[in-house]
């Protein structure tokens, strides 16, 4: 088959989730004998037209220039582009400055859209924004043949909403090699003396949730924060959480240093309340993490039984005062299970080839 991804920044991945999961997703299906194509961002600074035997294609992305704006600009392009080729599928992800476009889409390609969240009910954005988010949202319905749910939550919100049925395939995760104790010196950190978040500064990360219970706990750890801080939110939090026992490392790069600082940590904060399938989650899964996850679908559809839950401030100050360490072998155990059976990345692309294989033979 001829494959194209569209709707991320490119590969290799230097940005997040979807980024990752595209990097993953076509090399798979490059090993498996189909021809795939990436688009990439112009900006991207991977330049060449092959990567790993995945064909990549570079697209004008005026985002530098112009802002948010410039999203909607390099997806018209991409689409553009995509008319130019004879793609049997074009794997569309996530909707937010695509969809809008998704009409120019090519005619004799399945247009298959991996919802991603649900963006409009992100709270970062206005009124106006998530109007228009919903909007989006209904394009992308409207025009798309397939969609992969990354998550129950999502599968079951298509079904209510749009009265669509999808198909559930998660993202997947890799288990960590031995993790590297150097990180911990960079950051002047002890072994399993620190609990950790790592999301994005948004809201709806309930960072500033973790954060206070944190500070009404006995505080015998130090919490470490990780993620960028250059956001409007991030800068608030900073301002507002000034405290000598909260460590804030800024961005990490490297998905390795990031399982190291998982698996030494003593509990792993995942706040993350709208979307579906968090990367990172599935990531501290894979790194032997002890979680402590917002109690949601999304969050609960994965978990499951093997992890800590809250909704409130106090449940996490009752978190990090309890001894919860007795558990800590069977939830980190049953979570490693997990992604060797059922989040592993051969697992994930293989649900990607024969869905594919599926459709393409209608």
């Amino acid at each position: 088959m001829k494959i194209a991804i569209i709707g991320t920044r490119g590969i290799p991945n230097n940005y997040g989730g979807f980024e990752q999961f595209a990097e993953y997703l076509s090399v798979g299906l490059v090993n498996k004998g189909h021809e795939v194509f990436v688009y990439n961002s112009h900006n991207h600074s991977y330049k060449a037209d092959n990567w790993n035997g995945v064909n990549i294609v570079h697209c004008f992305d005026p985002e530098y220039l112009i802002g948010t704006v410039g999203q909607f600009i390099y997806d018209l392009n991409c689409i553009i582009n995509s008319r130019k080729h004879d793609f049997d599928i074009i794997l569309q992800l996530g909707y937010t400055s695509s969809s809008i476009w998704n009409r120019l889409m090519p005619k004799k390609s399945i247009l298959v859209t991996n919802m991603d969240g649900i963006e409009w009910k992100r709270s970062k954005f206005s009124k106006k924004v998530q109007k228009f988010l919903k909007y989006a949202e209904g394009l992308a319905v409207k025009y798309s043949e397939y969609f992969i749910a990354d998550s129950i939550g999502i599968q079951r919100y298509l079904k209510k909403e749009h009265k669509v049925e999808s198909t559930y395939i998660p993202y997947g995760a890799k288990l960590m090699n031995e993790p590297d104790s150097d990180i911990l010196k960079e950051y002047n950190l002890k072994k399993y003396n620190y609990d950790i978040v790592i999301a994005r500064m948004e809201p709806e990360n309930n960072i500033e949730m973790i954060i206070e219970g944190y500070l009404d706990s006995k505080k015998e750890r130090d919490l470490v924060i990780v993620g960028s801080l250059e956001t409007k939110f991030g800068k608030y939090i900073l301002e507002k959480y000034n405290d000598n026992s909260i460590k804030y490392l800024g961005f990490v790069s490297g998905i390795e240093n990031l399982n190291s600082l998982r698996n030494f940590s003593n509990l792993y904060f995942h706040g993350h309340s709208v979307g579906g399938t968090n990367p990172s989650l599935l990531e501290a899964m894979a790194s032997n993490s002890l979680i402590c996850a917002h109690d949601n679908i999304f969050n609960k559809s994965i978990l499951e039984k093997d992890a800590c839950y809250f909704t409130k401030s106090k449940q996490i100050s009752d978190l990090i005062n309890n001894k919860i360490k007795a558990k800590e072998n069977e939830l980190v155990k049953s979570n490693v299970e997990k992604i060797t059976n059922l989040y592993s990345w051969n697992k994930i692309v293989n649900d990607y080839e024969l869905f594919f294989q599926k459709i393409n033979n209608k």
